[in-house]
C-alpha cells in the first residue's frame, strides 16, 4: 500500500485518481525536494478519488455535457447563500478591489443579495478564472457533503479504503481536508498514519466545524498522535479562517505560504517547502 494518501478539493468530478495522481506525484516530489526529504517512489502516492459523486450522470444526445447550467437562482437559501456570503467577506478582506458585502445584503440573504455577490467574486482576483456556474457547483458540492449522509459516507470510505498499514502520511486539499478528517476520526485505532497535512482547508469556518461528523475532540489516532500541519495561503478565500488552533487546540501547527495569483492551487500548495517538511516528518515519524 501507499505510503502516502491524496486527497483532492472541490470541483473534480470530471477527473479521477489516476489524472490527479499525475499533477499530484511531481508537485510533491518538488516540495520534498525542497524540504531536503526523501524521494517518491513510485507506488509511493496514492490518491483517494471521490469526485465522481458529484458528476451528473449522463444521458442519451445531450447537448450541454458536463455541469449543469448553474446560475444565481440555483443557489439555495441556507447554507449555500451563507458560505457564499463567508466567500464575499473573505474576498473583501484580502483583496482591495472587492468591496464588502453591505449591511442589507448580508443580513436579508436575498436573491439580490446572492447575485450581488456572484458577480462582485468573479471580479475578484480569487475567483476570477472561475466560472458562474462553476462556482455555483462548487458551493453545492460543499453542501451536499455536509448534508447528505449517503454521499457523505460514501466519500469518506473511500478515503478509508486508500488508507494501508503502511500509510504513514494523509495529504488533503480544500473540501478533501474534510473529508481525510472525519475518516481519520472515524477510523481512530485502524490505521497508522502519523501526518495530516491540510491545504487551503476550509476547517475552521463554523458553518463547517459545527457540521463536523463524529464531533470535534482530541485530535484523534493510535499512540502516538498524528502530527498535523495546517497550511495557507493568506490569500485563500476557501481557507478562511487559517489559524486552526482556534478550534482544534493548539496540537495543530499553522504555517504559512505564498502561492501567488493562484492561491488555492493544490500542485502549488503541494510545491511548497513547508508541505514537503510535514511530509518528510511524517514518513520519519516512528
Amino acid at each position: 500500500m501507499a505510503r502516502i494518501v491524496g486527497v483532492h478539493g472541490v470541483g473534480k468530478q470530471r477527473l479521477g485518481s489516476n489524472t490527479l495522481s499525475k499533477d499530484w506525484e511531481p508537485a510533491l516530489a518538488d516540495g520534498l525536494e525542497r524540504a531536503g526529504g526523501p524521494k517518491i517512489a513510485p507506488g509511493d502516492l496514492r490518491m483517494a478519488f471521490y469526485g465522481d459523486l458529484f458528476r451528473p450522470p449522463g444521458h442519451d444526445l445531450s447537448l450541454s455535457p458536463g455541469d449543469p447550467f448553474l446560475t444565481a437562482d440555483d443557489v439555495d437559501e441556507g447554507f449555500e447563500a451563507d458560505l457564499l456570503m463567508e466567500w464575499w467577506s473573505a474576498c473583501a478582506r484580502t483583496d482591495p478591489a472587492v468591496p464588502p458585502p453591505g449591511a442589507d445584503d448580508t443580513l436579508a440573504r436575498s436573491p439580490r443579495a446572492v447575485q450581488t455577490a456572484l458577480r462582485v467574486l468573479q471580479h475578484s482576483r480569487f475567483f476570477a478564472e472561475i466560472s458562474l456556474r462553476a462556482l455555483v457547483f462548487d458551493l453545492k458540492q460543499v453542501r451536499r457533503y455536509l448534508t447528505d449522509p449517503e454521499l457523505r459516507a460514501e466519500a469518506r470510505n473511500r478515503v478509508a479504503a486508500a488508507i494501508g498499514p503502511d500509510t504513514r502520511v494523509v495529504v488533503a486539499h480544500s473540501l478533501g481536508s474534510v473529508v481525510a478528517y472525519e475518516a481519520l476520526c472515524a477510523s481512530r485505532s485502524d490505521h497508522q498514519v502519523r501526518a495530516l497535512v491540510t491545504l487551503g482547508s476550509p476547517l475552521g469556518m463554523r458553518m463547517v466545524f459545527d457540521r463536523l461528523l463524529p464531533e470535534p475532540g482530541a485530535w484523534p489516532g493510535p499512540v502516538p498522535e498524528p502530527r498535523w500541519t495546517n497550511i495557507v495561503d493568506e490569500g485563500d478565500v476557501v481557507a478562511a479562517v487559517r489559524d486552526l488552533t482556534l478550534l482544534f487546540g493548539t496540537g495543530v501547527a499553522g504555517k504559512v505560504v505564498h502561492n501567488g495569483s493562484h492561491a488555492h492551487d493544490a500542485t502549488l500548495y503541494l510545491t511548497a517547502k513547508e508541505t514537503g517538511r510535514a511530509v518528510t516528518e511524517g514518513l520519519s515519524a516512528a
